[in-house]
């Protein structure tokens, strides 16, 4: 069994670098666009890239697997839109309900996700049939 200290904290720097990337990405279009298109619509472009960019850096620096690129894409993409769902749902509970600024409201979301993203990526996403999870 391998230890997974290292894959954990790899994990957390490169989710880190991407939650960074995803929510500035958010908030440079809210800024820029908010006024002309809906919040839930520039949600949805960010987190198009963000998806990109996360599934390079786990696959490449985090989990460290090779092989049977598209289907790890796939899984990959079904983990994040899970999460999607949860953050259309809720990011309009947030600020329509609760009163929260959009960008605070999105902040809390990303926070939400980060352990069980973890889990669903190491044991589904990058999985290799044998391996136990990936890394």
């Amino acid at each position: 069994m391998t230890d997974a200290r290292p894959q954990g904290i790899r994990y957390l720097l490169v989710g880190g670098w991407n939650t960074v990337f995803a929510y500035c990405l958010f908030a440079a279009m809210q800024i820029v666009l908010g006024s002309q298109i809906n919040y839930l619509i520039l949600l949805a472009i960010a987190t198009v890239f963000a998806i990109l960019n996360a599934f390079v850096c786990y696959r490449r620096f985090v989990f460290k697997v090779r092989g049977h690129f598209f289907r790890d894409l796939g899984r990959f993409s079904l983990v994040y839109v899970g999460g999607f769902v949860a953050n259309l749902a809720l990011l309009p509970l947030l600020v329509e309900v609760v009163g929260l600024p959009v960008l605070v409201a999105q902040a809390i979301l990303v926070a939400g996700t980060v352990t069980t993203s973890f889990f669903a990526h190491r044991s589904f996403s990058f999985r290799r049939p044998g391996a136990g999870p990936a890394g």
